[in-house]
């Protein structure tokens, strides 16, 4: 028996920038189940050459909103336009997957999930990096109890941020935008796959702050070279956050630091540590030491083993196909959002916040022999 092919979800993308290269090439080479329709941009331009890049339509943002066929919206713009672009596509009735994180204030973010849930659509965000090879290698030893119980985990992410462009954009960098900082950019990484290992969170405190926050232009051939630009948004951060099995985390997050620095994502467990990778990638190594002292390397059972961004979307419409909840649903980006701002509050008012958002912890993906564009199917579930 012959089994049809699953029906394309119609998708298009707004944002034409930098990341939508990643998301349009990812997407139009490997999933058949999204058919790329169209891109838009506030600057034509881009959304010009994007659209002859992929052999995709330009459209303008209403022109994507009105046409009923496109079923999903991608939203790469910048993080201060997350809220507009999102409420909109949802308004008009497409289901969203949204750059991280999904807003600039928490009010904004509670205000797109309870718009979403009203109307019966699905709402998604990045980082979907926890879907990777490496990650879900991580999830299986967990869940069959390679660490034992888990105790304490240690996330550690140092960057160097730095404006070195030669041009005056419209907008300063988003990372020196509100909602933009590395707290925001990195920190969803970090929480998204904690989260996706451990479940919840039930409480949070520390530190967060804006760390010297008037910078200068330091490329000589920018047109303010010397001049000074200030930061919107955190650029350091310390976290304690408590999950609800138990666990404790300690989470530190700078771009203050001259250079970058390997990051560490670990759990210590009760039989044993298991010891991760830059959550900001879908693939690396995962080792698992225990009484024996050397660590071992984890075999990679699952799919994905390279970049992938844009899987999130792949398991959107995946979602939409078999009526089920998406892995990156809304729910476990709100959670990560109001970490963060949980923090800020528990640092401004000297008290342990008390998370008022759960999520369930994603379904993982199962183990597949299968390699290049049919590891697509362990999606169909």
């Amino acid at each position: 028996m012959i089994m049809a092919q699953a029906k394309r979800i119609k998708t298009a993308l707004i944002g034409s920038g930098a990341i939508s290269g990643t998301y349009l090439k990812n997407i139009t080479e490997n999933f058949h189940i999204i058919e790329m329709v169209g891109c838009s941009d506030i600057i034509p331009e881009r959304s010009a050459n994007r659209a002859k890049e992929f052999n995709i339509k330009q459209m303008t943002n209403e022109e994507i909103y009105a046409d009923k066929d496109i079923e999903i919206v991608i939203n790469t713009t910048y993080p201060l336009s997350h809220l507009e672009v999102t409420k909109d596509a949802l308004k008009a009735g497409k289901n969203v997957y949204c750059e991280k994180m999904m807003a600039v204030d928490l009010t904004e973010g509670k205000e797109l999930v309870d718009l979403a849930k009203s109307k019966g659509l699905l709402f998604t965000m990045a980082p979907d990096t926890f879907l990777g090879a490496g990650w879900q290698a991580a999830r299986h030893a967990i869940d069959n109890g390679a660490i034992g119980e888990s105790v304490t985990a240690v996330g550690v992410c140092i960057r160097a941020y730095h404006d070195t462009s030669d041009t005056l954009g419209d907008k300063k960098s988003f990372v020196f935008s509100a909602g933009g900082g590395i707290p925001f950019d990195m920190g969803g990484y970090y929480l998204h796959n904690f989260i996706n290992l451990l479940g919840p969170i039930d409480r949070v405190c520390g530190f967060i702050k804006a760390r010297n926050p008037v910078k200068k232009y330091v490329n000589p051939h920018h047109p303010k070279y010397g001049e000074d630009y200030t930061i919107d948004s955190p650029n350091t951060m310390i976290g304690s956050l408590e999950f609800a099995n138990g666990t404790l985390l300690s989470l530190t997050i700078t771009s203050e630091i001259s250079i970058f620095t390997t990051p560490l994502f670990e759990l210590q467990g009760t039989a044993g540590v298991l010891t991760c990778y830059d959550p900001n990638d879908f693939i690396g190594e995962v080792s698992l030491s225990n009484n024996n002292k050397y660590a071992v390397p984890l075999p990679l059972i699952h799919g994905f083993a390279q970049e992938f961004r844009g899987l999130g979307v792949a398991d959107m419409a995946y979602a939409i196909k078999n009526k089920r909840k998406p892995r990156a649903d809304c729910e476990m980006g709100y959670h990560a959002f109001e970490a963060i701002h949980g923090i800020i509050q528990s640092c401004e008012t000297g008290q342990i916040y008390k998370m008022k958002s759960t999520c369930t912890r994603p379904a993982p993906l199962r183990p597949t022999q299968f390699y290049g564009k049919a590891q697509e199917s362990i999606l169909d579930d």
